[in-house]
């Protein structure tokens, strides 16, 4: 497969793993590089520098194909001397591309171009990616509504948002939310984009350092098994429907703080609960795509379950027209 940004990335598949926190491990990340897409460490889970190298020397013994590191920033703090370390590491261990998020990446275009690596920035709309393109980013990703994690306020879903994003922009667009399957993938691409990326489908896979309770969950979920919370307090979010989510959706009801809330939906809950294997302890973070996932498997076979799936569905279309 050849789009802009399996030229602009060297990679073999316009296929991204979302820089998913607290799973996105050298592991996974390794993975799928090597099954022809880019994995995308994420930097938030490695709260020292020095942690951060280790994670991405790790990952650079487990696979020399490109990889990616998303860096995620608050937009009420000023972080730039972290960033400036963080992106010099990434330029050090050779990373390919960087996937900032959260705030303007005006600060941060000219040192990630500056280290040599393509420099993507994460959108929850079309109008977001207007402002980041004149930046200077080599490429936007757009993500949905549908996706797993923190969706955008303005509620809109990933069919129109890429529609609307790739007749607009001119850098190459990423497609992502609720994509788990080739339908999505040529869905996307049939919609403009260039590539998609996907968090969701990659947790179930033998790779990620998820508990076999939280894939067991996932293959047998429905329409309903997601559900948005921390609505009430700003801080949106589409997760698992479990025994956390209706806590926090309870709590919610009652006028619950935010710091009332973290005694529920903190980062630390969620870790614990994928070690354990307590699928109701955490909250975790999931797309709308999880009710399509029947199987877990190895990051190589889903990945060539996608291409081949995506590939039979262009027929499928070319076929109409024939």
């Amino acid at each position: 497969m050849k789009t802009r940004i399996t030229e602009l990335l060297g990679i073999d598949y316009p296929i991204l793993q979302g820089g998913m926190l607290c799973a996105a491990t050298p592991e996974l990340v390794a993975a799928v590089s090597n099954a022809g897409g880019m994995g995308i460490l994420s930097s938030a889970m490695y709260p020292e520098l020095e942690e951060f190298r280790a994670a991405l020397k790790e990952t650079r013994a487990l696979t020399e194909r490109p990889i990616g590191v998303n860096m995620s920033f608050l937009p009420d703090i000023d972080q730039r001397e972290k960033m400036k370390a963080v992106i010099g590491s990434c330029g050090d261990a050779g990373v390919a591309a960087v996937e900032t998020s959260g705030i303007k990446p005006d600060f941060m275009a000219p040192l990630i171009r500056g280290a040599g690596m393509v420099h993507i920035h994460k959108v929850p709309a079309a109008r977001y990616g207007i402002s980041a393109e004149k930046c200077g980013v080599d490429a936007v990703s757009v993500v949905g509504f549908e996706c797993g994690g923190h969706p955008g306020k303005d509620e809109k879903g990933t069919m129109v948002l890429i529609d609307e994003a790739s007749r607009v922009l001119s850098v190459p667009v990423i497609a992502g939310g609720g994509i788990v399957d080739g339908r999505g993938i040529a869905a996307a691409l049939a919609l403009g984009a260039d590539a998609v990326v996907m968090g969701t489908r990659f947790l179930a896979s033998e790779e990620a350092p998820i508990s076999n309770a939280h894939k067991k969950w996932m293959c047998a979920a429905g329409e309903r098994s997601t559900v948005i919370v921390q609505k009430s307090v700003g801080n949106m979010a589409r997760a698992a429907n479990n025994g956390a989510a209706q806590k926090c959706l309870e709590m919610e009801a009652r006028g619950a703080s935010f710091e009332e809330l973290q005694t529920v939906t903190s980062g630390a809950r969620t870790l614990k609960s994928y070690r354990t294997g307590d699928v109701d302890m955490g909250i975790n973070p999931l797309g709308q795509g999880v009710s399509l996932i029947r199987e877990v498997k190895s990051v190589e076979a889903i990945m060539q379950a996608l291409i081949a799936e995506t590939q039979s569905q262009v027929k499928c279309l070319e076929q109409i027209f024939s």
